[in-house]
């Protein structure tokens, strides 16, 4: 919103002392703007958080209840030592501007902060998705892994790995950046990657891959002639109520990544500004994880035979991380297209993995890695010309989606970002998981893994159990049905007879 003293003191000519009333007018309109688009970038960062507690149900449903306990601290830990290594390091070699294109060098610690463009909400919105990263990752090398461990990893990957590639993709001096400042843009475009399906998703998706792949399948997941062993998490319900809170905070994770709302366009109708983007934004959200939900729900019936609850929350959260890197740029009816299709990729994973001797308890590289890399890819494909240039209003005319016939440039940006986010972590997140292997500090021992992490590193079980998958031989819990002893009362059944 721009508001000039010199423009409002002709409107206000026949008032006295026109000059300071509209001096005082502007700078009341300029304070309404900032608290109105902080206040929705506050709205948005609680909403993205409430992720974490929707991550947090997901993996403790997905693991067996032996490990309840210690994937809930992992989840609990990835914020609060995300919470600490973003604010000292993270956030500034993100967005710590002026820098150069690679890294951010301003506000360690949050020195100097904050400015006319960066305040406390951006940082704590900012927070809140480098420890979504954090939580991809864990998700993969559940059920198997050091404490230690997890804390270290977590801390590296959001005080650095993630903050960089951040910083290449969202920051104003990122070379990759679609709204770099000098408007210097890679293939004239930049990378569109709105709310993070490369930056959040394949980062935490990759790291999770290579965390898992060098620790190895957990004990049981195939057997001795290498065939898949389901070992199924202990609780569907958990699973669900995870889900729909990541659906409810996605609302935040993707129409808040504007940043703003009270924004005009200025054109016809005066009625559509970014806060109809913002609305559209969320539709085509909804659209992409619906269609992914029973696009998994019909292809898993097809090809097991099952109507399986697990496998259509996996594949909506699949469409929302594949819709994640075009949901502003896109049609409606185009976001159908990226939950179909990410559907398939997450089915299609899932079937190498198996091949492969993969083992991800959540499927997240699967899911986050894969999808993420497809709505990469689709936006290329599909990204509206006259949404690009609103969105991304820094250089109008700019390369669009491929098959809307914007030309191929959008899409060899997005393939550029996929390479360069593979390479980037596995040169990172490879060696540290192979330094703590060589160290013994990533993977616990076999016995401790059969009986359980809870019962040997936390103390205690979450809750009293049976585990039908567990074979260590440890002794197990599990509710009985008590039978009435020496009850010699005829039953209903005996007197409806006439026994």
């Amino acid at each position: 919103m721009a508001c000039s003293a010199s423009d409002l003191a002709t409107l206000l000519s026949a008032t006295v002392n026109s000059t300071e009333a509209a001096t005082y007018l502007c700078s009341q309109l300029t304070n309404v703007n900032y608290a109105v688009n902080n206040t929705y970038l506050l709205f948005s960062a609680y909403l993205v958080f409430a992720m974490q507690l929707g991550f947090a149900m997901l993996c403790a449903g997905s693991v067996r209840a032996k490990n309840t306990m210690n994937i809930m601290l992992t989840n609990v830990l990835d914020a609060a030592a995300g919470g600490i290594s973003y604010y000292l390091f993270g956030y500034a070699f993100a967005f710590g501007s002026p820098s150069n294109g690679f890294i951010g060098r301003h506000f360690f610690g949050l020195n100097d902060f904050p400015t006319v463009d960066q305040d406390y909400s951006f940082f704590l919105y900012q927070w809140a998705f480098a420890i979504a990263a954090a939580g991809i990752t864990s998700g993969s090398i559940a059920e198997r892994t050091q404490f230690v461990a997890y804390l270290i990893y977590s801390s590296f990957l959001t005080g650095f790995v993630y903050p960089v590639v951040s910083h290449w993709f969202w920051s104003g001096d990122g070379w990759g950046n679609p709204a770099k400042t000098d408007n210097n843009l890679l293939f004239g475009s930049g990378a569109i990657d709105f709310a993070g399906s490369g930056v959040v998703h394949m980062v935490g998706g990759i790291a999770g891959l290579l965390g898992a792949l060098i620790e190895g399948p957990r004990i049981g997941r195939f057997d001795h002639n290498g065939r898949s062993v389901a070992l199924r998490g202990h609780s569907a319900s958990l699973v669900v109520i995870g889900t729909f809170m990541l659906w409810f905070g996605w609302y935040g994770f993707n129409p808040g990544s504007f940043l703003t709302i009270l924004k005009s366009y200025g054109g016809n109708p005066v009625y559509y500004g970014q806060w109809s983007a913002v609305g559209r934004t969320a539709v085509t959200t909804t659209l992409a994880g619906s269609t992914a939900a029973l696009t998994t729900l019909f292809g898993k019936r097809l090809l097991s035979g099952h109507w399986n609850v697990i496998d259509v929350c996996n594949g909506l959260l699949g469409g929302f991380a594949a819709i994640t890197a075009g949901c502003s740029v896109v049609e409606p009816w185009a976001a159908i297209i990226c939950g179909f299709v990410a559907a398939w990729v997450l089915i299609g994973c899932n079937k190498l993995a198996n091949i492969l001797h993969y083992d991800d308890p959540l499927e997240a590289a699967q899911l986050h890695g894969g999808c993420g890399m497809w709505g990469l890819l689709f936006t290329g494909l599909f990204a509206k010309e006259r949404y690009v240039n609103e969105v991304y209003s820094n250089k109008p005319g700019r390369p669009y989606g491929l098959f809307m016939g914007g030309g191929g440039k959008l899409l060899a940006a997005q393939i550029i970002e996929i390479i360069v986010i593979i390479g980037w972590v596995s040169v990172t997140m490879g060696p540290l998981f192979l330094g703590l292997r060589k160290l013994k500090l990533l993977r616990i021992s076999s016995e401790d893994e059969m009986a359980g992490m809870d019962m040997t590193r936390h103390g205690g079980l979450a809750y009293v159990y049976h585990d039908e998958d567990d074979a260590s031989g440890k002794p197990s819990f599990m509710m009985k049905k008590v039978e009435r002893a020496n009850d010699t009362t005829p039953d209903r059944k005996s007197q409806a007879i006439g026994v």
